[in-house]
């Protein structure tokens, strides 16, 4: 399909708006998980001002299970050690998705994939529910480790995307 010439966006600005897009989520995800290694830091040094709102912020998305969390100088990371796989894994994730996969490509993987990173954190949770197996740290770290990854790769081409049609590169053909 011919477009107007108008409607051309150079290949370079599409590639500095995707490592632009790239770098930002690598970096939102960055002080994300920054958030919930830093309070178990700042209440064994005896400061509460910081690392309390932040426990009590977290508290709104995790459980905070003392027994299912990872602990930091004996305090405990504001979520759990399956949260904290999952992010850790979207950190992962983005930090080397460059590697694996053109950041300009927004043609999404089939879903397939997303649905088959949840089959484990999904396998395990259901063990540990009917007393088949007893889940543990490594156990739910690991799988929700494997769910960020998988959430990764979706994230980023979709991000990519909307940084693409919002700036106007929508109508482009180059990269797709």
């Amino acid at each position: 399909m011919t477009q107007p010439a108008e409607s051309y966006v150079p290949i370079a600005k599409i590639r500095t708006q995707s490592y632009r897009s790239w770098a930002i989520a690598l970096t939102v995800v960055a002080v994300w998980l920054l958030m919930i290694v830093l309070p178990p830091i700042l209440a064994a040094s005896g400061n509460t001002g910081i690392s309390s709102p932040l426990y009590h912020f977290f508290s709104y998305i995790c459980h905070q299970m003392p027994a299912r969390s990872f602990h930091l100088m004996d305090h405990q990371l504001t979520v759990c050690s399956r949260c904290f796989g999952v992010y850790f894994g979207l950190l992962f994730g983005i930090a080397i998705y460059p590697l694996w996969r053109s950041v300009e490509n927004i043609d999404p993987l089939p879903r397939m994939w997303l649905f088959a990173s949840m089959v484990p954190i999904a396998i395990d949770w259901s063990l540990g529910v009917f007393g088949i197996w007893e889940n543990n740290h490594f156990s739910r770290f690991v799988t929700g480790l494997i769910l960020g990854l998988g959430c990764a790769t979706y994230i980023m081409p979709a991000l990519v995307e909307i940084v693409r049609n919002i700036s106007g590169g929508r109508s482009t053909g180059l990269v797709r």
